[in-house]
């Protein structure tokens, strides 16, 4: 026994087209070769229509994700994964470790006097 809110031919979710392209030719395109510091080749189409000059000099591996290039003998450089700073690390940058303690103790003293604690 079948339901009547059903719709022959159809998924439910389905956003499938209808038209089927089986036999049509395809666009004419040509593939690139990119090569990453692994050691990878990646090599993604475009079309033959496409700007020479629209065409990326540099590509994400498939493989690895490292950034690829065109030149084989010379891969672009993994990223550098600079590690995440404190606010003490970038003051450390900005002063040395005598200022931030005479910071320090005007600060406390600042605190004391308005609390009525000075030493």
């Amino acid at each position: 026994m079948t339901s009547t809110n059903s719709i022959r031919g159809f998924r439910v979710g389905s956003y499938a087209s209808h038209e089927n392209d089986a036999g049509q030719p395809l666009a004419q395109r040509f593939s690139v070769q990119y090569f990453c510091a692994s050691g990878h080749v990646t090599e993604p189409s475009f079309s033959i229509d496409a700007d020479p000059e629209e065409i990326p000099e540099e590509w994400t591996c498939t493989s690895c994700g490292l950034p690829a290039g065109r030149d084989a003998s010379a891969p672009p450089a993994p990223p550098k994964n600079v590690p995440f700073k404190t606010h003490l690390d970038y003051l450390m940058e900005r002063r040395s470790t005598d200022e931030c303690e005479e910071l320090l103790a005007e600060a406390l003293e600042g605190l004391r006097k308005r609390r009525g604690t000075a030493r």
